[in-house]
């Protein structure tokens, strides 16, 4: 069974349902035992024509249970407009379908969050630690988003904003290695690029194609993770390097900067770099400033603390440490490389342990456990 076939075509059933007039709440339930479905037949009868098949037992699911309904019994005369067996047309409607879920009746969180869920393959677990919040209330926040659209139609995209807002965590997700979203990001932020004149759009594809220029060099044959400094910079990918400082400079050259800009030129100064040694931190820690003021993102002035702390001195990227809030993601992490950089080996040592208890994944967890060990076993020699 072909599970990453299934997940690509999901977007594109679920669009055609849609637009054939079902309510987003009952296509999304369609689709999935339609995909439960799939799994169970598959194997010993493919079809051939794999988006057709799903779209035909989609719609034959969805109208079973508008049938099985009384309230919805008006809807039957829909039965008529059965899609055919056979090849479907080959179209893509994953960005309409981003767009449509970012409906104006819905906040922008919620919409992002329905649409990660629902279009973007990710896990309410995913979903809710991109966001700093308890499982159950992304979940809460999803099935309320659910409800809120479930009476109405999906003939009002959402705004561009939005949208970017879930490519962005989708593409973050798949680069994180935990799902391999990366790819599909950039084919979309692509697309949306294509279409639309905009300075945010054209600085999200140079951000995403900067940091996947170095995706190769960032874990080991082992899977291990290598750290950005220790990364060996010619298995980067200059093409695209190339290509992402290129989209950046002609997105900043219109003097409408946004978020997606800043971090794209902070990944830019990274890239420039020949070596870790030559990075300019200081730029970065500027790049840094303007950032945390157009977010007021916690996360960001935590990568700050470590910017500062790499241009003024582990001192001083302790300080900035210390004003923030000690229960962010990946605090401890950056306190024990900061107290590393300082010389404290011991307190350094205990903060990776804890750093690893906390990790996200288990790439981290392993990193961070190596690196308490690496400590410990300097201080005992």
């Amino acid at each position: 069974m072909n599970e990453a076939l299934l997940r690509s075509l999901t977007p594109s059933v679920l669009a055609v349902l849609v637009r054939r007039g079902a309510d987003f709440a009952a296509a999304e339930d369609a689709v999935q035992d339609a995909l439960v479905e799939a799994i169970r037949v598959w194997p010993a009868d493919p079809p051939r024509d794999a988006k057709g098949w799903l779209i035909t037992v989609a719609w034959r699911k969805f109208l079973d249970a508008t049938r099985a309904d009384a309230a919805r019994r008006r809807r039957e005369d829909l039965v008529d407009e059965e899609p055919p067996p056979g090849p479907a047309p080959a179209v893509d409607d994953t960005l309409q379908l981003y767009f449509l879920c970012a409906h104006p009746s819905l906040t922008p969180s919620s919409a992002v969050a329905l649409t990660l869920r629902a279009v973007g393959g990710l896990t309410t677990r995913q979903i809710a630690q991109a966001y700093l919040v308890p499982e159950a209330t992304m979940a809460q926040r999803i099935s309320r988003a659910k409800r809120t659209v479930s009476n109405v139609r999906f003939d009002q995209p959402g705004d561009v904003a939005t949208v970017l807002r879930v490519l962005y965590l989708v593409f973050n997700e798949g680069y994180s290695g935990d799902v391999d979203l990366a790819t599909e990001a950039i084919r979309l932020t692509r697309q949306l690029a294509a279409a639309i004149d905009h300075p945010e759009v054209a600085g999200l594809l140079a951000l995403m194609l900067l940091h996947h220029a170095r995706r190769a060099a960032r874990t080991a044959p082992d899977g291990s993770l290598v750290p950005l400094a220790e990364q060996d910079r010619g298995r980067w990918d200059t093409e695209s390097i190339a290509e992402g400082i290129e989209i950046l400079q002609s997105a900043l050259a219109r003097d409408r900067l946004g978020e997606y800009q800043a971090q794209a030129a902070i990944a830019a100064l990274h890239a420039d770099a020949p070596t870790a040694g030559e990075t300019d931190w200081v730029q970065i820690v500027e790049w840094y400033d303007e950032l945390a003021r157009l977010t007021d993102s916690p996360v960001v002035r935590l990568n700050r603390a470590v910017a500062v702390g790499e241009a003024d001195g582990p001192r001083a990227g302790l300080a900035a440490l210390a004003a923030l809030d000690d229960s962010l993601p990946r605090h401890t992490a950056v306190a024990a490389y900061l107290h590393e950089r300082d010389g404290d080996l011991t307190t350094a040592a205990r903060l990776y342990a804890e750093a690893a208890h906390k990790a996200l994944n288990l790439a981290e967890r392993d990193h961070l456990t190596r690196q308490a060990a690496r400590l410990n076993a300097r201080r005992c020699r």
